[in-house]
């Protein structure tokens, strides 16, 4: 009986044992992946984004004229310099640079955005694929929506977490911050105009020609222009909402 309890225990404290260094390993697989997903997918698509901008660089021939270091546009800057008009409405009392009016192939970076206020450079590609534009650590073109420059809404969409994650801050962005969009020919000053925090991840009204929400109508815009959007995951961490920023071109120069 002695000898049978005490093989009992043994038994139980191996059981013990073998389950403990179970919950370790599967503790390490899950720091692992986290610290994949946290880290890893950042600086490899960081690195990759970085090197895509500077190929467009070198392909469009160096880089542009350096832009104000201000975030915020001032207003003296507000006026663009002499070119064809845009199609359809133009900013308030200027002329404009030609828009970007090929249509990219699908997944093709194609231009560069700039966002000083947080310190963001990224490559924009079209379409916003995950395997093709987002997890390469791109901001992705919504394909139905206005290339740079045009009249409409250029649409964008970005991670805010993991893959470069180059939309994480722009929940940070004011009126009146510079969103810069660089293309082969032109580069295009959006300011940022309003945000809408939280809103569907199916509200297709933010990304339209004229943007305004279906969800909370209050957000938006009711007259034709020259519209930028960001969209992004919100809460972070999370893709239940998206979390919206909208601007407006005040200005555009060749390259």
């Amino acid at each position: 009986m002695v000898q049978g309890g005490r093989g009992r225990r043994a038994w139980a404290a191996r059981g013990l044992w073998t389950g403990a260094e179970l919950a370790v390993t599967l503790g390490l697989l899950v720091l692992l992946l986290v610290v994949h997903q946290l880290w890893w997918t950042n600086r490899e698509a960081r690195a990759a984004a970085g090197h895509t901008v500077q190929s467009l660089e070198r392909e469009w021939g160096g880089s542009p004229r350096p832009a104000p270091t201000s975030a915020t546009v001032p207003d003296e800057q507000v006026a663009v310099g002499d070119g064809p008009a845009l199609d359809g409405p133009q900013p308030t009392g200027a002329r404009a640079a030609p828009a970007t009016r090929s249509t990219p192939r699908g997944d093709q970076a194609y231009a560069v955005i700039r966002i000083p206020r947080i310190s963001v450079t990224a490559p924009v590609a079209q379409g916003i694929s995950k395997a093709g534009v987002l997890d390469k650590g791109y901001v992705g073109h919504y394909v139905q929506s206005a290339q740079p420059g045009q009249a409409g809404n250029f649409a964008l969409a970005g991670h805010r977490n993991t893959h470069g994650e180059p939309f994480r801050h722009i929940d940070e962005l004011e009126r009146g911050d510079r969103l810069i969009v660089e293309t082969r020919d032109t580069v295009f000053t959006y300011v940022v105009d309003s945000t809408l925090p939280q809103t569907s991840a199916r509200d297709g009204g933010t990304i339209a020609a004229i943007p305004r929400s279906d969800v909370k109508p209050s957000y938006g815009y009711s007259e034709p222009g020259h519209y930028i959007t960001l969209t992004t995951c919100t809460p972070e961490f999370t893709s239940t909402y998206r979390l919206v920023v909208w601007g407006k071109l005040v200005a555009s120069r060749p390259r």
